[in-house]
């Protein structure tokens, strides 16, 4: 349930991280990639910087959310991905739903189970351990779909979840069993890994794997040759930035991913003898 309106053989997206960087800044770069074609836009929802000076400049993620669901007009819109224990399981349903009115229906809600320490520590949550925080995942995820159910209105349209994670005991099993999209990272190896413990679990679990769409997440220097990950199995590829923004990767996976569109195009539909 990705709701891309697009025929694109695969699709495409930046991820502008929120630290070391203003407001304006960020909204100056989503606009562009909006502007260049990007197929979806995402932030990702820490309280504090990832990496580099750890008292750097960092925004929430779901105010900003509002904003580029403003600011923006044809890009899918998410965080990559939410900490699922930061948020009340039906509050964040609600404000994926709200946001997702701003945005007239781009919004995915993508969660994961948490794992930045400092985060948990600065704003009072409990870390607890990687089992727990996993469990509690598990537990929110059916809490999140049926309060979706309940709002009135109801969002634009279906708001797809995506869970972000690789584990292949529990994350896997937990995509199969509740997700409508799925993220992890590169390389290829990785994620042809990873995409075939999914396949493995939707089999077990009786899951239709085609339901489940399949992104990655990279970083610049590796967006030469998206077809490795289009091999194994990527359908949606997110480049990661930060401040300055640099949209010349973005621009490269666009290329990219017409010329794939020709080559499909060209190939035509498969067909049986």
């Amino acid at each position: 349930m990705a709701r891309f309106d697009s025929p694109n053989s695969v699709h495409v997206g930046i991820q502008i991280q929120p630290q070391g960087t203003s407001v304006a800044a960020m909204r100056d770069a989503w606009r562009a990639a909006d502007e260049m074609g990007a197929d979806s836009i995402w932030i990702w929802d820490h309280f504090y910087p990832l990496f580099g000076d750890p008292e750097a400049t960092h925004f929430e993620a779901w105010t900003l959310l509002s904003v580029m669901a403003d600011d923006t007009t044809n890009a899918k819109l998410g965080t990559l991905v939410t900490g699922n224990s930061y948020r009340n399981p039906e509050l964040l349903a609600d404000m994926a739903r709200t946001v997702d009115h701003i945005a007239d229906g781009r919004m995915y809600l993508a969660v994961g189970s948490g794992w930045f320490e400092r985060d948990y520590v600065e704003y009072g949550y409990e870390f607890g351990t990687a089992p727990s925080r996993l469990r509690q995942l598990g537990d929110d995820l059916p809490r999140m779909r049926s309060r979706l159910d309940k709002l009135h209105p109801q969002a634009v349209g279906p708001i797809p979840i995506m869970i972000g994670g690789s584990g292949p005991k529990v994350t896997l099993k937990l995509t199969a069993q509740f997700a409508d999209s799925w993220n992890t990272f590169g390389p290829p190896e990785h994620f042809a890994e990873k995409n075939q413990i999914l396949d493995d679990w939707c089999e077990k679990l009786g899951r239709d794997p085609r339901e489940i769409e399949r992104t990655v997440a990279i970083g610049g220097d590796d967006v030469d040759g998206i077809e490795r990950y289009v091999d194994a199995g990527a359908e949606h590829i997110i480049v990661m930035t930060g401040d300055p923004f640099d949209l010349s990767p973005l621009q490269s996976l666009i290329e990219q991913r017409y010329l794939l569109d020709e080559a499909s195009m060209k190939q035509g539909p498969a067909t049986g003898s």
